[in-house]
């Protein structure tokens, strides 16, 4: 584009969106409101900060107590259901005795969400010191709950990373300047998602802090998966979170010219009330996380004893130089270190990702295992469309399957929309789909495997333990208002842009959201990111197998290397590429035309980058079904499968239409679109 036409279209965008920048002068007002405004009563005189006693964080004391210079040991718990996992942070947060480094990439401000600001608000007035990180596209955009917090106590500091325009909240308007002033710079995010408490134990994991990744909305949730970690790593976490606290990029909330603004314009805002949408559901997740024997059966008994733990993380001048920013000059972190997990494997790699978009290195990653003489089976856990949180995304994946089940060897699982086996308290989705029952207590057996109490703290496990009982007393949740409207599940309840991948600026909140499907209920999108070698090594973490982790995002993740831990990962991705939770892509037993002629005219049209015509494709998604002669599920090779299986689609589930056809366009144009999904 012409640079002056560039620079009128900039300024026109601008003076549309009502963009006003403070000056330096003005921004130094706003802070000093904000600093004014401070409180400096702290709520307790004790030198443990008036610390919830929780067994959780006890475990950080017994690792340390239990650790070398030379042999560090570690306590590992993995966090499958949404509820639970807001559980333990809250319990987590109660228990902070010092400090409180809060990362992550989106912060809602729903039923969830200001939960744990009120539970981190707490622990400032009692003396604990609380930092909160939040990238800017996803940040809480209410301008009075920001200037609010800014201005709420000594102990609490808020910073937003990256914020494009120097604003907290922008407009269409603002998205298409970044575009044309700043593509780049506004495409790379900060995606960490980090807790780290008193420096001693942490969590990280795929979960941002809205209704969504805790089980709380009543027609879209995300199956996550975190991970709890006590022991010396901790401190690791806490020096990578400094890193971020520290860079340029990161702007307290307060010198923001919208939220300055505010500040300029009213002074120090209270606090908004609460309005919990489920006020009984809140209730109930704040007794048991000050329930201590809940806490013990929980996350503690559950812990794997676990040796080497690394926690591998990008830093923030991976944001720096763009044309230094390759692989192998230091700036990028989380993605050599997976990569060079996956290409150590000798049997078996376990891969979930809900965007599985591979770019050029990865493709040759993988061609370089399938090469060897005695490949390592690779299965990738990932989404179908009809569960994806992003369709544009999803479009790339269903262009390319040829490519990953023919010439890269992937034994694919696609995520059910509505799963009937899924790690959540399916009272908690209402309405609940398909009438299925309560699971059990919060699944207990696959947080960590079903080993308990001394055996798991010894870091082994009893394959023969039996799971937690289910807790008959928990009462049901009564719905409220907004439950209990009986909604068509193919409508996303409220209007707001849920995908991650959101800052490509190609999703609209017309086209990225979820796709309409063919039953009412609450549905579910896969977000978990982990990673399985050979069943002695798990990895929990940010990264999502596409470029944009790799070229835009930070990311981070905790490696584990532990047999037993890695088992129960292991365990925990199997369990949701079951028949029960996943259709199989495979190949189709009899193409619609000669075998030879629709897969080479089917190849040459998936190269093509204008044009992707060719309507049937290599694979489909198949759908088990059990009998006398299918006792079990099989692999897509196995010469029994098309026996077993019956074809259900390219799109099972999907409410075919407009949909539909944007996603056979968005294929044909997928190729050029890569870098920047």
């Amino acid at each position: 584009m012409n640079p002056l036409l560039r620079v009128l279209l900039l300024a026109t965008l601008l003076l549309g969106s009502g963009c006003a920048s403070l000056s330096h002068a003005e921004r130094d007002r706003a802070a000093g409101i904000a600093s004014q405004a401070r409180s400096q009563v702290v709520d307790c005189d004790k030198p443990d900060r008036c610390a919830l006693d929780s067994p959780l964080r006890a475990l950080a004391g017994d690792a340390f107590s239990q650790s070398t210079q030379a042999a560090p040991r570690h306590y590992a718990t993995i966090l499958d259901e949404g509820e639970t996992t807001l559980v333990a942070r809250l319990n987590l947060i109660r228990s902070a005795t010092r400090s409180i480094d809060l990362q992550t990439y989106i912060f809602d401000k729903d039923d969830s969400a200001r939960l744990v600001l009120d539970e981190l608000l707490a622990a400032a007035r009692r003396g604990v010191k609380v930092r909160v990180l939040i990238d800017q596209l996803s940040a809480i955009s209410d301008l009075e709950i920001l200037a609010a917090l800014a201005s709420s106590h000594q102990n609490f500091e808020l910073r937003v990373y990256n914020p494009t325009f120097g604003k907290a909240k922008l407009n269409y308007a603002d998205y298409a300047g970044s575009v044309l002033c700043c593509f780049r710079r506004f495409n790379q995010r900060m995606h960490n998602k980090l807790l780290v408490i008193d420096d001693a134990i942490g969590v990280v994991g795929g979960r941002n802090y809205q209704d969504d990744y805790y089980d709380w909305d009543s027609e879209y949730n995300f199956r996550d998966r975190d991970v709890v970690v006590a022991g010396p790593v901790a401190r690791g976490m806490a020096v990578n979170f400094e890193a971020y606290w520290l860079a340029p990029r990161s702007v307290p909330a307060e010198r923001l010219n919208d939220v300055g603004a505010t500040l300029l314009r009213q002074g120090a805002p209270p606090m908004p009330p609460a309005d919990y949408r489920r006020p009984e559901r809140v209730e109930q997740v704040l007794q048991e996380a000050q329930d201590p024997a809940y806490i013990q059966r929980m996350f503690v008994d559950p812990a794997f004893r676990v040796g080497p733990v690394r926690y591998v993380a990008d830093l923030p001048r991976k944001h720096r130089n763009e044309s230094s920013s390759q692989p192998g000059n230091g700036q990028h972190v989380t993605e050599p270190q997976l990569d060079s997990l996956i290409a150590g494997a000798q049997t078996e790699v376990l891969l979930q990702t809900p965007y599985l978009v591979l770019s050029k290195p990865a493709r040759k990653l993988f061609e370089a295992l399938k090469a060897r003489e005695k490949p390592p089976r690779v299965v990738v856990s990932t989404n179908s469309l009809a569960a994806t949180d992003n369709p544009i995304v999803y479009a790339l994946s269903y262009k390319y399957k040829r490519r990953n089940l023919r010439e890269l060897g992937f034994n694919i699982y696609e995520y059910k929309p509505f799963p009937l086996d899924a790690p959540v308290d399916y009272r908690n989705l209402v309405p609940a789909p398909l009438g299925t029952a309560p699971s059990s207590e919060r699944n207990s057996s696959l947080l960590g495997g079903s080993a308990a109490g001394s055996n798991a703290r010894r870091g082994g496990r009893d394959d023969d333990a039996s799971p937690v009982e289910p807790d008959a007393q928990r009462p049901q949740p009564t719905p409220g208002p907004a439950a209990r409207r009986q909604t068509d599940g193919s409508v996303v309840e409220r209007r707001v842009l849920r995908a991650e991948t959101r800052p490509s600026f190609l999703g609209t909140q017309a086209v990225n959201k979820p796709v309409p499907v063919t039953r009412s209920g609450a549905r579910m999108g896969l977000h978990a990111k982990s990673l399985v070698v050979d069943r002695r090594i798990g990895v929990i973490g940010t990264h999502n197998f596409d470029p944009r982790s790799e070229n835009y995002n930070t990311e981070g993740a905790v490696i584990i290397e532990d047999p037993a831990f890695a088992e129960a990962l292991a365990q925990s991705i199997l369990r949701d590429i079951h028949p029960k939770n996943s259709w199989v892509v495979a190949p189709r037993a009899k193409p619609p035309v000669l075998s030879g002629l629709n897969y080479s005219v089917g190849k040459a049209s998936e190269a093509l980058p204008l044009l992707d015509f060719w309507p049937w494709r290599y694979a489909t998604d198949y759908e088990f079904q059990p009998g006398p002669d299918c006792p079990e599920p099989l692999r897509r090779q196995d010469p029994a499968f098309h026996s077993c299986y019956v074809a259900v689609g390219d799109f099972p589930e999907v409410n075919v239409g407009p949909k539909w056809l944007l996603v056979r366009m968005l294929t044909a144009f997928g190729a050029g679109l890569v870098p920047i999904l």
